[in-house]
């Protein structure tokens, strides 16, 4: 007989679970978002910075209730946003009048670049988001956890290019592989992995070796920027390119090392099913040692 479950990286006792029902039966007029805050309070959930983490603990409740039966209280209709995810309904008044002007010139002439980084919530951040929503095939969604996005521009200011990080997959067999981890020193030691899960050089931009030169030169400077803003090293970053509709180029001239492909599961996915199409895996160590940090346990 069954006796416990695997959900959200957490391995859950049936008496677990039926304690964690009585305590939402105590709060009936709790919200989601509430029992979802106060759960990751309560089990001291937190994030590698130290920040609770609510919104796993509601995706977890989530699951829970699909999955397992758990018994959640109403959607409250009165208290749902418009827009939770602070999605720009309408990119045009965002965006920049010079984005129509083509750049078309060496990437000599455009040097030196800016780097500007990012955070959900920061001034930039509707402009990058309009970006990816404009011009980028898989737009964006509200960001989870720990990320980071790059605004890059030109000497005269002129916006060139946008590049987001954030969490890393949960399980992919040729990363795992190429790093060696066992699935406890995974779940110990994923956060110092992080993914690039968006790369977008504007459509109206035209300029030779500017891909991988953004790339070499955003690498370089991620893990301290990592450092500043969530208070711990990283030591790898993965990205997955959707086959055949790109070719991963700019990632073999960036250097990246390329491992595969994947199953076609979705990045976060914890199930056996397959979500999408097989992607390219490909990696870039920030490290010499990062295989020792990650398995060691000393990687945060």
């Amino acid at each position: 007989m069954r006796t416990c479950i695997h959900c959200q990286g957490r391995q859950l006792s049936l008496a677990q679970i039926e304690r964690l029902q009585d305590w939402i039966d105590r709060y009936p007029h709790w919200s989601r978002t509430r029992l979802a805050e106060q759960l990751a309070r309560r089990w001291q959930w937190r994030s590698a910075s130290g920040q609770f983490k609510s919104f796993a603990a509601r995706s977890l409740l989530l699951k829970l209730e699909q999955r397992h039966g758990l018994r959640l209280p109403p959607v409250q209709q009165a208290l749902r946003r418009a827009n939770p995810w602070g999605v720009v309904a309408n990119c045009g008044p965002v965006l920049p009048q010079r984005e129509a002007e083509r750049i078309e010139e060496p990437l000599a002439k455009l040097r030196p670049l800016s780097f500007q980084v990012v955070r959900r919530g920061q001034p930039l951040w509707p402009q990058v988001q309009a970006y990816l929503q404009s011009h980028h095939y898989l737009s964006l969604n509200r960001p989870v956890g720990e990320h980071l996005a790059y605004l890059v521009q030109d000497q005269q200011q002129r916006d060139l290019a946008v590049v987001l990080f954030g969490a890393a997959a949960w399980q992919c067999a040729p990363r795992d592989r190429f790093i060696g981890w066992t699935s406890l020193e995974r779940k110990r030691s994923l956060a110092a992995v992080v993914n690039n899960s968006r790369f977008l050089i504007l459509p109206t931009v035209a300029v030779s070796h500017l891909a991988s030169h953004v790339l070499a030169r955003i690498t370089r400077q991620l893990c301290g920027d990592w450092q500043t803003h969530y208070g711990h090293r990283i030591w790898l970053v993965e990205s997955f390119v959707e086959c055949p509709r790109f070719a991963g180029t700019l990632y073999r001239a960036a250097n990246w090392s390329y491992l595969g492909q994947s199953t076609g599961r979705s990045r976060q996915s914890r199930d056996h099913r397959i979500h999408g199409p097989p992607k390219a895996v490909f990696v870039y160590p920030l490290h010499r040692h990062f295989r020792e940090h990650l398995q060691g346990g000393r990687a945060l």
